[in-house]
């Protein structure tokens, strides 16, 4: 099975996932006391914009961004911004690159998971104070945050919901939605293989799940959704071995183990369109595509939130807005930064690109809710939360990655995978 996170590039950039190995923070050049975590808020000054404004933006030109950038110049007659679009293959060597040669441009989007490690190095300005907490998903806020000192704004959200074919799952006798409950959703899932080759004669599994690369962003609700985590900041200590991430790798482990989803790394939202599997869990984009490439299940497809443990979360993605530390025009770029995310301008780029705002006021703006399939999302969203502020955090994603391909084949037990985790993660660290 392919996991979603390797569909398509768009899905890499929503995601944010670090493809290249993690420069340690010590390589960037700068003194080991000038600041990151502890960096007093950048100001802004009163008037207007001014000067040049160079910004790397992730992925293909961005027509989008480039829109609201020419409306900002509008806006800030004395102002011009240049955005230099970077691949994503390549955006996170060439940002810490630039971050230790303080070579950088005046800001860019960054991709969350990179976040910390990148003000680890102490590449980016800490927030001003004028750019509220409050406007955003708390989530989406706690993904520019290291050492409780945020280093950007959110810019772009993401988070995971369910999918399920209504045509596949009325067939297993589940009437509206599988159920909002562990229990209840792995109940269903048997119901649902039960109809393989039966009532639903193409259907091979009930459920897609992703296994290898970016795996751990499916398990991490699942800890938190028991009331637990897989880090502790307080002591700074790794919590694999807690029973709460037990009772997450057993969840995990019986949807493969007990034949309700395929090992085989399939293409899962493929698999969903053909009606071999019935529910999967993945981004918002996945709406936009199911309804531009298979308009023949319009009607035969919803989503859901993720089902609940003891409480509801989710996991809080996408891309942040950050100005470095040598920006050369720092007051024009935070001044861009905050116009972005305006709930107008906001909303009019989630509008233009079907992404996710980071801000119920863009939300709103947007009536993304009137939208019955992003309904899930906007519930997402409130209990979204990010992976922890650690500067290692992509080496203990990948070793987690590793850790639940064995679980999911059989060739680890929960008690194996929980004790090589906690081992991996604390021989890892958090770096600085």
């Amino acid at each position: 099975m392919r996991t979603p996170t390797r569909h398509t590039v768009r899905t890499v950039q929503v995601l944010c996932v670090t493809v290249t190995a993690a420069l340690v923070a010590t390589g960037c050049g700068r003194s080991a006391d000038s600041g990151p975590g502890t960096d007093a808020p950048a100001t802004l000054g009163s008037g207007k914009a001014t000067g040049k404004v160079i910004m790397w933006s992730m992925g293909d030109p961005d027509k989008s961004l480039q829109s609201l950038a020419e409306k900002f110049e509008q806006q800030n007659p004395g102002v011009k911004v240049q955005i230099t679009p970077v691949p994503w293959a390549s955006a996170h060597d060439k940002l810490t690159t630039a971050i230790a040669g303080g070579n950088t441009p005046d800001m860019s989007v960054i991709g969350t998971t990179w976040m910390a490690e990148m003000a680890g190095m102490n590449g980016f300005q800490a927030t001003p104070t004028s750019i509220k907490s409050s406007d955003f998903y708390p989530g989406q806020w706690d993904t520019t945050k290291y050492k409780d000192t945020s280093y950007g704004v959110p810019f772009i959200a993401d988070t995971q919901a369910v999918y399920y074919r209504s045509d596949l799952t009325a067939k297993a006798g589940i009437k509206g939605a599988p159920a909002s409950d562990w229990a209840g959703y792995l109940k269903d899932l048997k119901a649902i293989q039960a109809t393989a080759g039966k009532q639903n004669p193409k259907l091979r599994h009930a459920s897609g799940l992703s296994i290898g690369f970016n795996s751990w962003i499916f398990l991490l609700p699942l800890v938190w959704q028991q009331g637990g985590d897989i880090y502790d900041p307080s002591t700074k200590k790794f919590t694999f071995d807690s029973p709460e991430v037990a009772k997450a790798l057993e969840y995990y482990a019986s949807i493969p183990t007990e034949g309700l989803a395929p090992t085989d790394k399939t293409d899962s939202l493929q698999a969903f369109q053909d009606g071999q599997i019935a529910v999967y869990k993945d981004g918002a984009w996945v709406s936009g595509s199911l309804r531009k490439d298979a308009p023949k299940l319009d009607s035969k497809w919803k989503t859901m939130p993720l089902p609940k443990g003891t409480q509801a979360a989710g996991f809080a993605g996408g891309s942040d807005l950050a100005v470095f530390k040598d920006a050369k025009n720092s007051d024009a770029a935070w001044k861009f930064a905050k116009f972005l995310t305006e709930p107008a301008n906001l909303a009019a780029y989630a509008k233009a690109t079907g992404s996710l705002p980071a801000t119920p006021g863009a939300w709103d703006e947007a009536k993304l809710s009137d939208d019955e399939a992003m309904q899930a999302f906007a519930e997402q969203l409130k209990v979204s939360k990010a992976p922890p502020a650690i500067t290692t955090w992509q080496q203990v994603a990948d070793a987690i990655d590793s850790e639940l391909e064995k679980l999911s084949l059989g060739k680890a037990t929960v008690a194996q995978a929980q004790k090589d985790l906690q081992s991996k993660a604390t021989g890892i660290g958090t770096g600085r």
